[in-house]
């Protein structure tokens, strides 16, 4: 049977199906040819020259590569994958000498990359949620110097090929691997490190349908806090603060973006919808589970800081805030949410009137929120709107904020502005 060389540049027609839908994940809109190439590491990154991990593939010139560090030889069927990266195959080791069947080798001429993909694994080496390397090594033909890995291989291809297959998870599948891959990027971010590219093309379903991480040809450590210079990432699943260049710095929060958009990938099956925290309502889910996704997905400054900020998050429901009692408002800063009996106009002028700081929404100095009837398109139910979210961030913040309802503030500005009847003297003093 005559073998068909894969041209470079050319992909299936499924495969640019799922990348073109890629571009959409995010919200993005429509990005233009020059913000795509505004740098080497981007362009890079907009490169579409990718067969999904997972589909058919042809075969190139290279039959087999061997082992200076391990002494095997891999014998390479078929190409199934190529990207930025370089080119992934499914492979045969000889021995096999305890390794499966069958391996991807993964050759690239970008030593930087190669570099990051092996100390990443023996990093992550006794992780059972990240993929595993059997064997490293570099290879040197006619001064042509290729730089090889040996991985396990995914039976059931990346994310992006099962979900077309699968379909929507439930609930408890997702909670279930989302939180076994998180133990993974936990060790990453424990280690001051970032993956930077937690996509559905680099989550693969191995035995089992079990999902693992792989691909860290980006990740990096950093040095402090501020995170590491956002020079390198697919745009198409990052935050839209850095994929437009207003923030320069990727930190531990823009992965767990990235973890937003996976598990909202999951619940829905779909990866070519658009994502963002306004649809979080209408995923099928739990209201704690949008909850967590929203925050995932929301303000900047507001989401998990870290993965193990996330996996608390994901074990632990948060309190329902309930109302409390306030003396007066002459001082407080407050601020309404949901429907009230009377116009918000109206609230706002009587509580300026008894003394309160009126704000547009909490923040880490409000005193009072003052809950009216819930909106039924609220992101999280009937508790789940965004103040309230809010309220509840801020409490494990520390900061506690008083909810009291709508009647009880309206006792409070009316009898303020009552006015009060003057105390009669009794009759012994009058005769004084």
């Amino acid at each position: 049977m005559r073998i068909q060389r894969a041209r470079p540049g050319r992909i299936s027609q499924r495969s640019a199906r799922i990348l073109r839908a890629s571009a959409r994940i995010a919200s993005l809109g429509a990005l233009s040819s020059e913000s795509c190439h505004s740098s080497n590491a981007r362009a890079e990154q907009c490169n579409l020259e990718r067969i999904s991990y997972g589909s058919e593939a042809a075969m190139t010139d290279v039959q087999r590569t061997s082992s200076s560090e391990s002494g095997r030889t891999y014998q390479l069927d078929r190409l199934i994958g190529k990207g930025g990266f370089g080119e992934v195959y499914l492979a045969t080791p000889t021995p096999q000498d305890g390794l499966p069947a069958q391996v991807c080798i993964k050759i690239t001429e970008r030593l930087s990359a190669w570099l990051r993909e092996a100390y990443f694994a023996e990093l992550l080496f006794r992780e059972p949620r990240a993929l595993r390397v059997f064997d490293r090594f570099v290879e040197v033909d006619s001064g042509r110097t290729r730089y090889c890995i040996a991985l396990e291989y995914a039976v059931h291809g990346d994310l992006s090929v099962w979900l077309e297959k699968k379909g929507p998870q439930s609930e408890r599948f997702v909670r279930r691997e989302i939180a076994a891959i998180l133990n993974a990027l936990d060790i990453l971010h424990r280690g001051q490190a970032l993956h930077r590219d937690l996509t559905p093309f680099n989550v693969f379903v191995c035995e089992g349908e079990q999902l693992k991480l792989g691909d860290f040809g980006i990740a990096m450590h950093q040095r402090s806090a501020r995170g590491v210079t956002a020079d390198a990432f697919n745009m198409f699943n990052a935050p839209a603060e850095i994929a437009w260049g207003r923030v320069r710095r990727w930190q531990q929060r823009d992965d767990i973006y990235q973890v937003g958009l996976i598990v909202a990938m999951l619940l829905r099956g779909d990866i070519t919808s658009p994502m963002s925290s306004r649809d979080v309502r209408r995923l099928p889910c739990s209201d704690h589970l949008k909850e967590v996704i929203y925050r995932c997905l929301g303000a900047r400054g507001k989401r998990y800081e870290a993965a193990g900020e996330l996996i608390a998050a994901l074990r632990h429901r948060p309190k329902q805030p309930q109302l409390g009692r306030v003396v007066s408002l002459k001082g407080k800063r407050v601020s309404f949410t949901g429907f009230l009996t009377r116009p918000r106009s109206e609230a706002i002028a009587a509580a300026k009137k008894a003394g309160a700081i009126v704000q547009s929404k909490p923040g880490p100095s409000s005193d009072v929120l003052v809950r009216g009837r819930p909106n039924a398109l609220q992101i999280a139910g009937d508790d789940g709107g965004t103040k309230l979210l809010e309220i509840r961030r801020l409490a494990t913040r520390g900061h506690a904020v008083k909810v009291i309802g709508e009647r009880q503030f309206w006792r409070l500005v009316e009898s303020k502005a009552k006015p009060r009847k003057p105390t009669r003297r009794s009759k012994a003093t009058s005769r004084a």
